[in-house]
């Protein structure tokens, strides 16, 4: 979609990276768009776009998506007792094992 503003003069001095920028600040701002959105939007690097909000003091905690590799922390320690518990009953393998039956 393109679009079209006809700017005051003092704002068409702004270069169009900084009122794109802006824009997706102020979209993220007013919740119509993700962190994720606004950063693409304004088209740097979300760290980037993390530290302009900072700049600003505009909170972010809570918007930053997590790395769809890490588990959460529930998981790992149901993970972790359910070893625990295989250890404690004997089910264990050696470790030249370990890899017996896995295709690469």
């Amino acid at each position: 979609m393109q679009i079209t503003i006809n700017l005051p003069d003092n704002l068409a001095q702004l270069d169009q990276a900084t009122l794109i920028q802006e824009i997706a600040i102020a979209l993220f701002q007013q919740q119509h768009i993700t962190f994720d959105q606004a950063a693409q939007l304004a088209r740097i690097p979300q760290s980037e776009f993390q530290q302009l909000l900072t700049n600003r003091n505009i909170d972010v905690s809570g918007t930053i998506a997590n790395d769809p590799d890490d588990e959460p922390e529930t998981l790992i320690l149901e993970s972790l007792r359910t070893s625990l518990q295989q250890i404690c009953e004997g089910k264990v393998h050696p470790i030249s094992e370990l890899w017996d039956g896995i295709d690469v």
